[in-house]
């Protein structure tokens, strides 16, 4: 009874926000320069330093390197919150000044800030849209899709949810490889944006194999960029793919619901939420990509209503490994397992060579 009448609470609550949402989150949607700076700061100058420090202790010993590069690619992460809030126009007041932030953290986070910029809008904008996927998001195929899908569709599709070809080939493919090159409609801008930045990455990586040489800023900097993209891969998956996320069709698509709803609240560790920019906060991020993110905590835990949205927590998100498929019917996220029990239905007709 009590669990009913949380969920009820919660519905009530939640009804109560859709109302006056945009009066809620207004007034955390005003950037800060001095908390902008800062982060900056405390952001770029440790990055520096563990640069400094990888230089330092080569000569001492190889092993030392290993934790400093684990540290790196938290950094990295962070600093591709900055690049993503400077692509909202959320980090800084001034326009400029978040484009040239932007454009200078996408060649240290090795994404092309115009490029990315223009893609992730999509995914704002479509984000839970059954009808809609495809741009920015993690690849998910409704069940009767799946059902429907040719033998070797299928098993492209399970190679792409594999987990290990999810946050360790997929990162390194993305970063690495995939953002080097212009998607075929993207406009001048977009593809400047990615060559620029390819030439900035490749004068950044002389520089540093002038200083460390090659072979250890290579190790180094691609050891770094698998974490950090293994981390934000994560991340993202999680923020979409959880227990009680929204999906709908275009016709009964709501913008609300799909941010509150189809955006998780990742509870982590301070130490980790420190290192993410606070993105686990992402049902307030959909709700209003213009609040930066250092003011996100803040809106959660002034607004009563926010109050309401269930946790993910660290623990809780390893649930999300089994989730592979959206199930129209029962309006969840499910596993292959839902497979077997479609072919014991149907009699192991055309549902058992799917599975």
């Amino acid at each position: 009874m009590k669990t009913v009448a949380a969920e009820a609470q919660a519905e009530s609550a939640i009804s109560q926000m859709h109302s006056r949402w945009k009066e809620i989150v207004a007034k955390y949607q005003v950037p800060s320069t001095r908390r902008a700076t800062w982060q900056v700061a405390n952001t770029v100058l440790p990055y520096a330093a563990v640069w400094f420090l990888i230089y330092l202790v080569q000569d001492i010993s190889l092993w030392l390197t290993v934790p400093l590069v684990v540290l790196g690619g938290g950094l990295m992460v962070r600093m591709f919150i900055i690049f993503h809030d400077c692509g909202h126009g959320s980090f800084f007041r001034s326009r400029r000044a978040n484009d040239v932030l932007g454009s200078i953290a996408g060649v240290l986070t090795f994404t092309p800030y115009f490029h990315w910029r223009w893609e992730h809008s999509i995914h704002h904008a479509t984000s839970g849209d059954l009808d809609r996927r495809g741009v920015g998001d993690v690849p998910t195929m409704t069940v009767e899709e799946y059902l429907k899908a040719s033998k070797w569709k299928r098993l492209g599709y399970r190679l792409t949810r594999n987990p290990f070809v999810l946050f360790v080939l997929g990162p390194a493919f993305l970063f690495v490889f995939r953002e080097r090159f212009p998607t075929r409609n993207a406009e001048p801008r977009e593809r400047l944006s990615v060559y620029g930045t390819n030439l900035g990455i490749l004068l950044f990586g002389f520089a540093m194999s002038w200083l460390i040489g090659f072979k250890l800023y290579l190790v180094c900097q691609l050891a770094m960029v698998l974490i950090a993209g293994s981390a934000g891969v994560w991340l993202f998956y999680v923020q979409h793919q959880f227990e009680g996320v929204y999906w709908e069709r275009r016709e009964n698509w709501d913008y609300f619901q799909a941010a509150i709803e189809g955006s998780s609240f990742y509870k982590l560790p301070k130490i980790l939420q420190w290192f993410s920019g606070n993105i686990g906060f992402h049902h307030i991020h959909h709700l209003s990509p213009r609040i930066p993110n250092y003011n996100l905590e803040r809106c959660h835990k002034a607004e009563p209503l926010f109050q309401s949205i269930k946790p993910v927590t660290l623990f809780s998100s390893l649930k999300c490994f089994k989730f592979r498929l959206w199930d129209e019917e029962r309006r969840r996220l499910v596993g292959y397992g839902i497979l077997r029990e479609i072919r014991r239905r149907s009699g192991g007709t055309s549902a058992g060579s799917a599975a």
